[in-house]
């Protein structure tokens, strides 16, 4: 009960912020928020209403957590290499640009979202307004991928970070969202080396998203990674939380 009521605020939180945008998107959204076709229409709605661009961020930008992100970003994962990070379902938020423009170590940087049109739109604003690098050796992409898929497009260990903001908790309140969202998370942990992390932003309750990233964090019984939670702070009367989630060896049984 505590899940599916968790479950539900956070779908009503963020069918709220698209009726500031989309009041006609609302019911749509809220039961397909696992469908690219969605998301292609809210964001070509979105830019239909003004004729510059700007950032959509769900939650909260990047100022908010730069702390929890950037100090995960050590020389000492893999010195010789750029440091791998996924923003998993950018949608058109600032998040993963910021990240390059900021770290201080070589990073790469692949923003992908399900949804060509945000793709687009990210990468048409990046070539209009050049971000420079804090790193010169660092690299930014927008990509269009189905964060469902991973394993198509990634090499087992291969990333240091993964950073979704909101993707979770639009695929748990789909249809078909808590079986995709269970994908997901394993598909991470398999893709992360084990330096790496995943970090999940959230408003849902620790009470629910704990027991839920623990229980699906499993293989044969075993914990296959280690999870906790931060609170990030309260915007606009509601509570955020960062879930961190970092792989380990499975034990041998």
């Amino acid at each position: 009960m505590l899940f599916s009521k968790s479950l539900t605020m956070t779908s009503r939180r963020i069918a709220a912020a698209c009726v500031r945008h989309h009041s006609s998107l609302t019911t749509e959204l809220i039961e397909n928020m696992d469908k690219k076709a969605t998301w292609d229409r809210f964001y070509t709605e979105n830019k239909s209403r003004t004729s510059t661009f700007k950032n959509f961020e769900w939650f909260f930008g990047f100022d908010s957590v730069q702390d929890l992100i950037l100090p995960l970003l050590r020389a000492d994962s893999h010195p010789d290499a750029l440091l791998r990070v996924l923003d998993m379902g950018c949608g058109t938020s600032a998040l993963g640009p910021c990240i390059y423009r900021h770290s201080p170590l070589p990073v790469r940087v692949t923003c992908a979202d399900i949804s060509p049109v945000a793709v687009r739109l990210m990468q048409e604003h990046v070539r209009a307004k050049a971000i420079h690098p804090d790193n010169c050796s660092s690299q930014l992409e927008f990509v269009e991928l189905d964060c469902t898929q991973l394993h198509k497009h990634y090499g087992s260990c291969s990333m240091d970070l993964i950073v979704d903001k909101g993707t979770t908790d639009a695929l748990l309140r789909s249809k078909e969202g808590r079986g995709k969202a269970n994908q997901v998370l394993k598909q991470c942990l398999k893709v992360l080396r084990s330096s790496g992390s995943l970090l999940q932003f959230s408003d849902e309750d620790p009470d629910a998203r704990l027991l839920w990233l623990e229980t699906e964090a499993q293989e044969q019984g075993v914990m296959a990674a280690d999870v906790g939670v931060q609170e990030v702070g309260e915007l606009r009367g509601v509570c955020y939380y960062c879930y961190q989630v970092t792989p380990r060896p499975v034990e041998q049984q």
